[in-house]
């Protein structure tokens, strides 16, 4: 057993940085330096006043008896991910497909986790994990048999490359030999920072591979991992924060009705994993299938959103009333639980008018981009679209029209008149329109009026930076419960489109450059959510 600080190293619980131990800072020697120290102590986890929370009477027993709730609600949390790993490691195939088939071939590429704004740690991923860190992970390389699931002995290794959340490790005295390399979820449980086995009286026992090339292990030990860095302090504990959702089991929602996607239903939040939810309608089967989307998605609004912005919305009287009336109930998800979008100064969302002709993202054919009008305005910067194949049921004008959707003014599934030509993407035309499909013609002949191209939003510097050929995880939109193995195919202003892999290009799908639906590669594996296994050539 080799106990990393037990014989002078230590590891920073701010930024990872392994070195001496007598040369950090604290009495404790827990930081690497000073700037280390004062940024810790200034983090809104070390405010609390241990002292004022025995007072449970007063209000820091109260703030106390909250900590203790979110701590055992994070608990409860972490028990879940913990017995979802151990199913993994025991059952891999009820996890799906695995990517580490695919992460070694030529050209693979994956974007970094920043460019994902709703994954976990995408604010400091790259801050956190670098190449050339060191981890404490189990030595699979030994002569010790396991009667059990649980690691018999460990090693550290370090970073070789990143892939997603994917690292390729090699343990430490392998030098420039790659064949014992490996890949793992860096942000999973079994992966530790340095000095974690010393702590949990653990032992590191070199590779039976390399166990002689070496006398003294201690020393190699020393000289690798001073200077270098690790998992910050904490670091596991972030991931379980930044994988909880906001949501909780039993809230009501309104949620677009997947059969008729002009109206909204009242719908109840029924299981989340890794902050994608499984809504069911109010009043459906228990035997029908729910409904699945990112906590982020346009497709989910608060209790009355239909109200406030004029959609349409199919729901009992009851709460139709209680609606007008403002009265909510304690499962109702409120509007400070949604990052609902607002017209902005500037983008023309009010400016838009009923006929106005442009291009629109088909949200029942997800590969196409057709030509498309403006049906109603609504409040909030909210829009009824109507792709123009579409004819309006005849009858009661009160009656929603079936073809109808809605867009947000600012989505990036709408585009003004030319942006496929501009693109170089295949406009789909009405389909009773004969010839060729111009604007122009087309405009003239329905004395329609285009939507002015500063009605939309354009690209912004804050964008991910996505590239073509980039493998991700994402949902299959049309099916939303599959998570897919996924590549960038196109790139157009802020749209991308989604080749699954295995699928042919029919099964393309366009989506917003920032959708929620899009994820880095290892998110499921991270989240304990499925992956599908991309379709074998030939069968479909």
């Amino acid at each position: 057993m080799i106990p990393i600080r037990k014989e002078g190293m230590a590891v920073c619980e701010k930024c990872g940085a392994i070195g001496v131990k007598h040369s950090f800072y604290t009495k404790e020697r827990r930081f690497c330096s000073q700037a280390c120290a004062k940024s810790f102590n200034e983090s809104p986890h070390m405010s609390s006043n241990n002292s004022a929370c025995q007072q449970e009477g007063g209000p820091a027993g109260r703030r106390c008896s909250r900590v203790f709730q979110q701590k055992t609600a994070a608990l409860s949390q972490r028990s879940t991910w913990i017995r979802q790993r151990q199913v993994r490691r025991n059952y891999p195939s009820l996890y799906g497909f695995d990517w580490v088939e695919m992460l070694t071939e030529p050209g693979f590429v994956t974007p970094p986790i920043s460019c994902f704004r709703h994954a976990p740690l995408c604010d400091t991923w790259a801050s956190d994990v670098s190449v050339g860190m060191k981890v404490e992970v189990e030595n699979t390389d030994t002569r010790q048999a396991t009667a059990n699931s649980d690691p018999q002995s460990y090693w550290v290794a370090s970073v070789i490359s990143l892939m997603g959340y994917k690292a390729l490790l090699r343990y430490e005295g392998f030098g420039n030999d790659d064949s014992k390399d490996f890949w793992v979820n860096l942000a999973a449980e079994d992966v530790h920072p340095v000095g974690w086995c010393a702590s949990k009286g653990k032992p590191l026992i070199p590779p039976r591979t390399i166990q002689d090339k070496y006398t003294e292990w201690r020393e190699f030990l020393v000289k690798r991992l001073t200077g270098a860095r690790s998992l910050p302090n904490q670091f596991h504990v972030r991931v379980l924060e930044a994988c909880r959702s906001r949501f909780r089991l039993g809230m009501t929602v309104e949620l677009i009705d997947r059969n008729r996607l002009s109206s909204v239903k009242v719908a109840v939040i029924d299981m989340i994993v890794g902050r994608r939810l499984l809504l069911r309608y109010e009043g459906s089967v228990p035997d029908e299938m729910g409904f699945w989307c990112h906590e982020e998605s346009s497709l989910i609004h608060p209790v009355g959103w239909s109200q406030t912005v004029g959609h349409h919305i199919d729901a009992l009287p009851a709460y139709l009333e209680r609606c007008a009336k403002k009265v909510s109930l304690t499962n109702d998800a409120t509007s400070e639980l949604f990052n609902e979008m607002k017209p902005t100064q500037g983008n023309g969302a009010l400016k838009f008018k009923e006929g106005m002709k442009l291009e629109a993202v088909d949200p029942l054919n997800l590969d196409h981009i057709c030509v498309a009008s403006v049906v109603k305005v609504l409040r909030q910067g909210y829009l009824m679209i109507r792709i123009d194949r579409q004819e309006a049921d005849a009858g009661d004008d009160q009656v929603e029209d079936p073809g109808e959707f809605c867009y947000h003014s600012s989505s990036a599934c709408i585009a003004p008149p030319g942006f496929c030509e501009a693109n170089a993407i295949t406009l789909k035309p009405p389909e009773d329109y004969e010839g060729r499909f111009r604007w122009g013609d087309y405009l003239r002949q329905n004395k329609a009026t285009p939507a002015p191209e500063s009605l939309f939003g354009g690209r912004d510097e804050n964008m991910p930076q996505l590239r073509v050929g980039m493998r991700v995880e994402a949902a299959d939109l049309m099916d939303p419960r599959l998570v897919c193995v996924a590549t960038i195919a196109q790139i157009a202003g802020r749209l991308v489109r989604i080749h699954f892999d295995g699928w042919s290009d029919d099964f393309d799908q366009w989506m917003d450059i920032s959708s929620p639906e899009i994820y880095p590669v290892g998110w499921c594996e991270l989240a304990g959510y499925r992956l599908e296994t991309p379709i074998a050539p030939g069968m479909v």
